[in-house]
């Protein structure tokens, strides 16, 4: 039996399945380019992204974290005295040895000075030799002048006897005053506390020559009063305005390491020491007990009485580099902001600041290498960050 042939495909439908297919693979081809370019966007838009740093911010806090400041000082007698001879001679005595508690006026030693008793001797020799002569030539004045009526003596004689009579007279007082010079030197033969206190310093002994005068080598004794002291202290320029006169003190030494001491700040040297800095304050420290000791090292902690509050922020915060010492903020368009700033106190891990910021400003508490000005930041959530906004749409609670 003849085969049946199945009808032969038109052209047109041909046509059409090849444009057909054409259209498939050109949407395959533009969907990938699509994905692709899709893809490399995204791949640019993370890397740009990871390109600007993330930084945590804080503001500095406005408040008084230590308002006193600890220096070293020095504790010196309220009055101290030196006690050098007046006289030369040799030590005779000595009555009070160092940690001897004398009254003033007591004697503690003794020089003998025999060439100044020589000279009082002979002093006093030469005043009654003069006032000899000056009672001899009043008398003979007195009977010159007995004569006058008789014509015996002339007026000229009387003039000359009575200028005589003046200069034994003058002679008497210059006698007299040197008997009173050397007698007062003699009196210095014995030394004497020249205040109640404690004899902190003897450097001599029984048979030493003594020189007269305070150049010449040590002092004889060192007298001191302990029953108040003196604090010494150098205050960096920066604190002196916060320390006011009467200003309260606690003052720490060694030697009572578990005790602490009140003082009161009483004066001011007003100037400051070119060398360090530093001007020099005085503090009242009472030691009726006895308790300290003069010339010892001391601990003071100072109260501070600010005008205004002083500014903290971390000391992580702080660069320095050849702009010199700056602190990098983030502005309201985060972009990096460097400030120099000026220290107050370092006060371990936060730095107290003098100037350079204000209490809005949002310090960035780790900067990373390599910022510069005008750097975009992402800023990190938590203290110093911005608010994030609510959409209108978006139900807000409460």
């Amino acid at each position: 039996m003849p085969t049946e042939q199945s009808p032969p495909v038109s052209r047109r439908k041909l046509g059409i399945v090849a444009v057909l297919v054409c259209i498939a693979l050109v949407a395959v081809v533009v969907t990938g380019i699509r994905a692709r370019e899709q893809a490399d966007a995204q791949l640019r838009e993370w890397t740009d992204d990871q390109a600007v740093p993330t930084v945590a911010v804080t503001q500095p806090d406005a408040k008084l974290i230590n308002p006193t400041i600890d220096l070293p000082g020095r504790l010196e007698a309220y009055y101290r005295a030196p006690i050098f001879a007046r006289v030369q001679g040799y030590l005779k005595s000595w009555s009070a040895d160092i940690g001897a508690r004398v009254k003033a006026g007591q004697v503690i030693a003794e020089i003998e000075a025999p060439d100044l008793d020589q000279q009082l001797l002979q002093a006093r020799a030469d005043l009654a030799s003069q006032e000899a002569s000056a009672k001899l030539s009043e008398a003979t004045l007195n009977r010159r002048k007995t004569l006058i009526a008789s014509n015996f003596v002339s007026m000229q004689e009387i003039d000359e006897r009575t200028a005589d009579l003046s200069n034994k007279k003058a002679a008497v007082k210059a006698g007299q005053a040197n008997v009173e010079r050397l007698e007062a030197l003699a009196g210095y033969k014995q030394i004497a506390a020249p205040f109640d206190g404690v004899v902190t310093s003897r450097d001599t002994d029984v048979g030493a020559l003594i020189n007269a005068g305070g150049g010449s080598g040590p002092a004889m004794f060192t007298i001191s009063d302990i029953s108040k002291l003196r604090v010494y202290v150098n205050v960096p320029q920066n604190y002196v305005p916060a320390i006011k006169i009467g200003a309260k003190a606690v003052i720490t030494v060694p030697e009572y390491p578990n005790r602490t001491f009140p003082a009161t700040v009483e004066a001011s040297s007003q100037a400051v020491e070119v060398s360090s800095g530093t001007t020099r304050m005085q503090l009242g420290l009472d030691n009726s007990k006895g308790e300290l000791m003069p010339g010892g090292y001391a601990g003071v902690k100072l109260n501070l009485q600010r005008d205004s509050t002083p500014l903290q922020i971390p000391s992580s915060a702080l660069i320095f580099n050849q702009a010199g010492l700056r602190v990098a903020t983030v502005g309201a368009d985060d972009k990096v902001l460097f400030k120099t700033v000026t220290i107050a106190r370092d006060l371990g891990r936060t730095i107290e600041l003098a100037s350079g910021l204000a209490p809005e400003d949002r310090v960035i508490t780790a900067p990373p290498d390599g910022l510069a000005d005008g750097d975009q930041v992402r800023v990190a959530a938590g203290k110093g960050s911005k608010p994030a906004k609510v959409s209108e749409k978006q139900d807000v609670k409460g």
